[in-house]
């Protein structure tokens, strides 16, 4: 587990990032751009001192070690001079998911070190990025696919939920802008622009449009997608069982709209593209020309 220093920064703050090996690499390549330092989760010796020279926390570690911040928690709170705490979460809002397991234990996770971080009183920003556009534009979100539909595309649902697709670019920018912001302390910060918010039906349509053909649509009823989540193999992962198929997120993201079935309101969160507008982001339709 590395802890990177970030010194320098476009404000005074100065920030500590933990990442894991199964953390977004191409993410991190736009927030890791400065001279770093080694540091570990499991040594608190070194955990604590690295926090000590830092204003901001980011945590960007993997699912092995979601339950493992409260390790970061505890430092931040002993060292007493954090200014924001930013963990593991880029994705769906975790307290407003309708999640199966599965998932919901993942969500279930997150959830409680969210809990944790209000209790001690640590200022935080939690960053709802939604879906990461490079896992599910490639293919339109079709399993064990290596490449975008040309004749026919599986929908789970109605496909009329809509959901929010994200290039790690912009991710990364809003994350930054958002660290020193006051806007955004004790918020939550959704990344959810317009341009990038579709149903599946929106996406196919917008597909079909750019490789002018039409696909065949082949819909999976919410009762059927549950079956195949209960017919998924689940191997134990560090304290919570994860799935082998990533249908249960699926079914919270594309079944549920999970990412946009709720109003951002004031009292818990604000909306990225909205605090920053210069922001010049990628667009979903953009994305999908770099696969015609």
């Amino acid at each position: 587990m590395d802890a990177q220093l970030h010194p320098r920064h476009s404000t005074s703050f100065r920030f500590v990032l933990f990442s894991s090996s199964s953390s977004s690499s191409s993410f991190f390549d736009l927030v890791l751009a400065e001279p770093h330092m080694k540091g570990d989760i499991y040594d608190q010796k070194s955990l604590l001192s690295a926090i000590k020279q830092v204003d901001v926390v980011i945590s960007t570690v993997g699912i092995a070690q979601l339950e493992d911040q409260d390790r970061i928690v505890a430092a931040i709170k002993a060292a007493g001079n954090i200014k924001r705490f930013l963990p593991s979460e880029f994705g769906t809002d975790v307290d407003r998911v309708h999640a199966v397991e599965p998932a919901k234990a993942g969500y279930a996770i997150k959830a409680k070190i969210r809990r944790l971080v209000e209790a001690e009183g640590i200022p935080y920003t939690y960053v709802a990025s939604n879906s990461f556009g490079s896992y599910y534009l490639p293919t339109l979100s079709q399993p064990e696919a290596t490449a975008p539909p040309r004749d026919k595309v599986v929908i789970l649902g109605d496909g009329n939920a809509k959901a929010v697709f994200n290039n790690e670019d912009g991710i990364g920018t809003y994350t930054i802008k958002a660290v020193d912001d006051p806007r955004t302390l004790n918020k939550i910060l959704y990344i959810k622009p317009p341009a990038n918010t579709y149903s599946m039906n929106e996406l196919v349509s917008w597909w079909e449009r750019k490789i002018g053909k039409t696909l065949e649509r082949v819909y999976v009823l919410e009762e059927q997608v549950l079956k195949n989540i209960q017919a998924c193999p689940i191997i134990l992962q560090r304290r919570w069982l994860r799935a082998t198929c990533f249908l249960a997120l699926y079914h919270s993201i594309f079944v549920k709209g999970d990412q946009t079935n709720f109003e951002i309101e004031p009292s818990f969160g604000v909306e990225a593209s909205e605090l920053y507008p210069d922001v010049k982001y990628m667009t979903v339709d953009q994305c999908l020309d770099q696969f015609v």
